[in-house]
């Protein structure tokens, strides 16, 4: 057994990406000589249910995955055109173990970090310090739980990144945040990651992985 055997993964590579226009889905961009769907998988080495939500160049999604490792399961969203991040995680929760982890397959996050959430006892959301436009923003009471998000307000940007009980899902189709709205409070960890919308967005997150996830 390892050390993450009440985790099911799902990481949410559905869309087009189009904002980017790399003219591929974002987990397949190369970000120093290899597609962002690696670096994520690497990083995940010690857990055994990993399910990659695909829909738009599914099969390229697909083939690139496999071939770093052969037991990922594969769930399509068809509806990727009209549907949210939710739709895609949602399509992960059926006999999912104890614990979801909800990965977004255009966010990169520094190992360390990605070790500590995954290791955090309980459920809990990653946020950043607020670095895109129009964040999603998180208030954050004083024991370090978020109790709202919001566009107007908060300390940290949500980034997307959450481990929450299987059990107290419902599912979704918009945004996965609006899915983890009922079971607020919910514990917060600051993790340093990048987001990538935006060629911008690549060609920093390009020189933080060069720099060993830092700035």
């Amino acid at each position: 057994m390892n050390s993450y055997e009440d985790i099911t993964i799902v990481i949410s590579c559905a869309g087009k990406g189009i904002r980017l226009g790399k003219g591929c889905t974002k987990a397949l961009i190369e970000v120093n000589g290899k597609p962002l769907i690696i670096h994520q998988l690497e990083q995940l080495d010690k857990c055994d249910d990993i399910r990659i939500v695909v829909g738009y160049q599914a099969e390229k999604v697909i083939e690139t995955a496999k071939k770093y490792r052969d037991d990922i399961t594969f769930l399509y969203n068809n509806e990727y055109e009209t549907t949210g991040t939710a739709a895609s995680f949602s399509k992960g929760l059926q006999d999912s173990k104890e614990y979801v982890v909800a990965l977004d397959g255009d966010l990169l996050v520094n190992p360390d970090d990605m070790e500590k959430f995954l290791n955090h006892e309980g459920e809990c959301v990653g946020g950043c310090i607020p670095t895109t436009d129009n964040p999603v923003l998180m208030t954050i009471n004083e024991n370090g739980k978020i109790t709202e998000f919001s566009r107007e307000h908060g300390e940290l940007e949500w980034t997307g990144l959450a481990k929450l009980k299987a059990a107290s899902l419902t599912p979704g189709t918009h945004h996965v945040y609006m899915m983890i709205e009922p079971l607020m409070p919910i514990d917060v960890l600051e993790i340093r990651t990048k987001e990538i919308d935006t060629e911008n967005d690549y060609n920093n997150a390009v020189k933080w992985v060069n720099n060993g996830y830092h700035d």
